[in-house]
């Protein structure tokens, strides 16, 4: 795992997961494997049949030269016409957007999973947190119990 949008999960219920090649330069990649990248702020827009991956962050690589690549350039998303197509009728649709939800490594390939993304509600976030205070308070409560019987 390179990067994560833990921010995504919380702003966004998703519906659907995509996995896409990223076009990118080779201080990219080395700065991605020394982990300087955020993806919080990214989104996914489709421009003339193709995807494009906007305001990630990759930090330069220091060891660099002057042919250092820009932080928020925006990259080529590589996925079959079928899958873009498909993205793009689903925005379209209105009120669902594309977010970067985790980079990773697979066989030396650098990936980005993208989601098919609604926006959550005040009152969405608030029950997701209830639930996730009620399922960890269930664990509790087993565990407990768990280490009496085994005593």
């Amino acid at each position: 795992m390179l990067a994560r949008n833990r921010h995504a999960w919380h702003e966004y219920s998703v519906l659907e997961t995509f996995e896409a090649g990223v076009e990118l330069m080779g201080t990219e990649v080395k700065a991605l494997r020394a982990g300087r990248s955020q993806l919080r702020d990214g989104y996914v827009r489709i421009d003339a049949g193709e995807a494009w991956l906007l305001q990630v962050h990759i930090g330069e690589y220091e060891q660099g030269n002057r042919a250092n690549h820009e932080p928020l350039r925006r990259r080529r998303l590589l996925l079959h016409r079928r899958e873009i197509d498909h993205l793009d009728g689903r925005v379209r649709q209105g009120g669902l957007t594309l977010v970067p939800l985790r980079l990773y490594l697979k066989r030396n390939r650098i990936k980005l999973e993208i989601g098919v993304c609604r926006g959550k509600k005040l009152w969405d976030k608030r029950q997701a947190l209830a639930e996730r205070d009620a399922r960890r308070e269930a664990e509790r409560i087993t565990a407990r119990a768990a280490r009496r019987t085994e005593v």
